[in-house]
């Protein structure tokens, strides 16, 4: 028995040798814009992410290859904007969310109806792959790259009431008529 199980030591540990691996030792950093990922609108807005992404391998080039998010609820959620960047090695990325050009990672449009003060809260994992060059300039594929996450949270602002906004520009009205009343020159009481 000990030569058979020795045997089987032998072969296992020569097989995993052959095998490539599944994960490669380089990671790459993955941050959201802002830092914090917290970001809020008012129902019906839509709000989103950028990101930040670092190539730390210094000899092999990064290709991002999916995005999952954690489920959102209350809201349309949109993953269309990320543009799964290939990084060289050592290269950073920052992409910052901006609606009108519909660059970023990720956004969501509140529901018209969604809840005051509501809350999503989950990670946005990305993954990606390792090659050992340019894969339109006749990289090969080496590994796959452990996951990176990075914790989100999306809220709902709050409204501001009908009531309070109205006694809000009354106090602005009477403070900037009070300022101009001020500046008026007195008339003499001869």
């Amino acid at each position: 028995m000990n030569a058979r199980a020795g045997l089987s030591g032998v072969l296992i540990v020569a097989g995993l040798l052959a095998c490539p691996s599944v994960a490669h030792a380089d990671p790459f950093t993955f941050t959201l814009l802002p830092a914090s990922g917290e970001v809020s609108g008012l129902p019906g807005a839509t709000i989103g992410w950028g990101y930040e992404l670092t190539n730390t391998s210094l000899t092999d080039w990064l290709v991002l290859s999916s995005l999952n998010e954690d489920p959102i609820v209350n809201a349309t959620p949109d993953s269309s904007l990320f543009d799964f960047p290939i990084l060289a090695p050592g290269e950073t990325r920052s992409v910052a969310y901006d609606p009108a050009t519909l660059s970023g990672l990720f956004q969501l449009t509140w529901d018209a109806l969604a809840p005051e003060g509501f809350i999503n809260t989950g990670l946005f994992v990305l993954s990606a792959e390792f090659w050992d060059a340019d894969p339109f300039a006749g990289g090969s594929f080496l590994a796959f790259a452990d996951d990176q996450s990075a914790a989100y949270k999306a809220s709902v602002a709050s409204v501001p009431e009908p009531t309070s906004l109205l006694l809000m520009m009354i106090g602005v009205t009477c403070g900037s008529l009070y300022v101009r009343r001020r500046r008026l020159p007195v008339p003499d009481r001869a």
